[in-house]
Parts: structure tokens; sequence; C-alpha cells
């Protein structure tokens, strides 16, 4: 009898995990993929679905490694992740769930109120180091930036920085809360967050990308307008025989009540 019981509640329990799905990856993404969750398991009170962050570089490695079902992603795919993913026999499909305005922040109290993008070369790359350069006070500038395996380190080393070096020495940090933590607790801080993670301890910049003539708060609308000009889109990467497994829960991220959630977390929806 005990024998029966005891293979009974492992069948259960094994039925119970296959129904598992695991997300992991990207830190910008990550409240996003936690409210979805949530909602998701609410109207699927049988299914289970596990978010961590880590970086898209992370979720990647971790759905080549079999891992994870689904990789949140604040970044395309690298050509050498497609191929690591090839070589072992698997295929990456690709979905945008979402898009982001990448918000450059100071310490509320810093006077400066907005930046060119060849000012934020200069100060992330190491050229402008005291804030008196671009019109505040006479105070050293500490930059804070996501470590190398974010996705949001490399869209905006991409994007701001056309693909220079970031200066040797940069303060790296592993998650955006941290970043937003440094620079309320330093005046001269200066960082990249995700439009969802912008709060009262840290003050967003205008930002011109057309050497000054238009300077653009981020914000949703200026997002869904296009004004703003640090805009990127956000991903889900799932592994092409495992879409059984996924695909009802991307439908309901795609959904009408999935998008709604899109914006509330506080990024663009992408309908």
């Amino acid at each position: 009898m005990k024998k029966v019981l005891i293979a009974s509640i492992l069948l259960t329990s094994i039925s119970f995990g296959a129904m598992a799905q695991k997300i992991k990856g990207s830190d910008t993404v990550l409240p996003l993929s936690q409210k979805l969750a949530e909602q998701y398991m609410k109207k699927h009170p049988k299914q289970s679905v596990v978010v961590t962050g880590g970086g898209s570089g992370v979720g990647i490695s971790a759905l080549l490694t079999g891992t994870t079902e689904i990789a949140q992603a604040s970044r395309k795919i690298k050509f050498d992740e497609r191929q690591k993913l090839q070589a072992d026999g698997k295929k990456a499909k690709e979905v945008v769930i979402a898009y982001d305005a990448l918000a450059v922040v100071v310490h509320p109290s810093n006077k400066v109120s907005q930046l060119t993008r060849e000012q934020l070369q200069d100060i992330f790359t190491g050229k402008i180091k005291n804030w008196k350069e671009v019109g505040g006070e006479d105070m050293r500038i500490v930059a804070y930036s996501r470590e190398t395996s974010s996705g949001t380190y490399e869209f905006f080393k991409e994007s701001v920085l056309k693909n220079k070096n970031y200066m040797n020495g940069i303060m790296s940090l592993p998650a955006t809360g941290a970043i937003v933590q440094s620079i309320s607790q330093t005046k001269g801080g200066i960082g990249y967050i995700g439009l969802a993670y912008l709060n009262k301890e840290v003050k967003a910049l205008k930002v011109s990308y057309d050497k000054g003539k238009k300077f653009t708060m981020p914000s949703v609308d200026n997002a869904k307008n296009k004004s703003y000009p640090i805009m990127r889109p956000l991903y889900y990467y799932y592994e092409v025989k495992q879409e059984s497994k996924v695909s009802d829960f991307i439908q309901y991220t795609l959904s009408a009540e999935g998008q709604k959630i899109v914006t509330e977390i506080g990024f663009i929806a992408v309908k």
C-alpha cells in the first residue's frame, strides 16, 4: 500500500513538474514577465511559470543548455549564439513582446537636465569627467553601467556610444535596481535604466540625437510617437521544439490583456 502511495505522489509531482515553465534573462524585462506570469497563473491555476533575471546573455545561455523554456532579452540574439544553438540541433524563435525607452538618469539634486548623445558618449567613454563641463556643478562624474552580460549594456553601447568602448573602471552593476539605488545615493552619479524602473529616487534627463536642436524626455507617450531617440524592442526567445509548451503563455503575452500589462508596467505595447 505504501509503495502505491509513494508511486502516486511521485507521478503527481512529475505531472505538475512537466507543466512548469521557466523564463530567464533580461533584468529589464523581469518585472514585465513577473506580472505576466502572475496573471497567467491566476487564469491557469494548474500551470506554473517561474521567472528569474540575470541578464539577456544569461537567459540565452540557459536556452542553449536547456535550463529555461523562454529567454527574455533586451537585445537581439547574436550570430554566434544562434550558431551554438544550431550546433546543438536547436533553433530559436524570436517574438517581440514590447518596446522600451532607455532613460538616462542622475541624482535628483543634479542641476543638469539635458544632454546630447555626443556628451553622453564622452561621459561614458571617460572623456568628460566633471559635471561643470556640461553645465553642472564642479563635481566628479560617477558613471554606472550594467555588466557585460546585460542586453541593456550592449544596446547603450551600440545606440549611444556608437560602439566605442566604455571607460576603464566604469562601475558595472548586475541589476537595474542596483543602478537606481547607487545613483540615488551618489550626487555625481549617472546611469541608464529601462523606463519601467524610473522612479522619484532618480531624475531622468532629456536627450538630443540631433546635436542639441531638440531635447526629448523619456516617457511612454514620447516612445509611442517615436520622438524619444533611445528606443528598443524587448524579446522572448524559445526553442522551436518547445513551441507547444510555451505557445499558450506567448499568446497570452501578445493578447489584449497581456499588452495591457505591458503598458501598466511602463513599456510600450506592440499592438
